[in-house]
């Protein structure tokens, strides 16, 4: 009787370790900060129904569904949005040849410290990952949130720099922090078609 007793306890003693460590697991997963796991990103077509429109140098096709439209953006660069009717950006795709300093490996620092010192108020790393695979090459992504200078907008983006043969160019996926968990499927969708030449 005794023997069973302590089989017992030490059973119900290893349950009750296994859904500590489980559970304490689950605390530090979600209190670390930058914990967030980076989204598997699965390179793939666009849907036929989505439009595509090339940088103009040649070096990368960007994606979009019908939904976006066609906005004014940078010389040698693409651009497109859906627009809010004060006009501000709810939700923005844009692609641009790499133009600076940063490197596939320290995308995630450069792309936080240009949106500070751009036009961020502040701005955060979320998560980050390197190697990611994309049609035609590979490259390093981030996900962060930052806020505006001007207007206080709370936007969340994902911001991927993509070496091709051709050379190496920015996919941005961004939307108001409001419309991200909406918007986020869509989005990684178009990085995830981002092809590259």
């Amino acid at each position: 009787m005794t023997a069973r007793i302590t089989r017992r306890g030490a059973l119900a003693l290893g349950i009750a370790l296994v859904a500590a460590g489980a559970i304490a697991a689950v605390i530090v997963a979600f209190a670390v900060p930058g914990g967030s796991q980076f989204p598997q990103l699965t390179p793939r077509a666009a849907p036929a129904a989505w439009r595509q429109v090339m940088l103009p140098n040649g070096t990368a096709v960007l994606s979009y569904p019908p939904s976006l439209r066609p906005v004014h953006s940078d010389k040698g660069a693409a651009s497109v949005a859906r627009l809010s009717p004060s006009g501000t950006y709810v939700v923005y795709l844009n692609a641009t040849p790499r133009q600076g300093d940063e490197t596939l490996r320290n995308w995630a620092t450069f792309r936080v410290n240009l949106l500070r010192a751009d036009h961020a108020a502040s701005a955060h790393e979320v998560s980050a990952a390197q190697g990611v695979r994309f049609r035609g090459g590979s490259g390093s992504c981030v996900i962060d949130d930052y806020v505006t200078r001007i207007g206080a907008h709370h936007y969340e983006e994902l911001a991927c720099l993509a070496q091709g043969r051709t050379g190496a160019s920015v996919v941005v996926a961004a939307a108001l922090a409001s419309q991200w968990a909406t918007a986020q499927p869509m989005l990684e969708q178009a990085v995830a078609a981002y092809a590259l030449r």
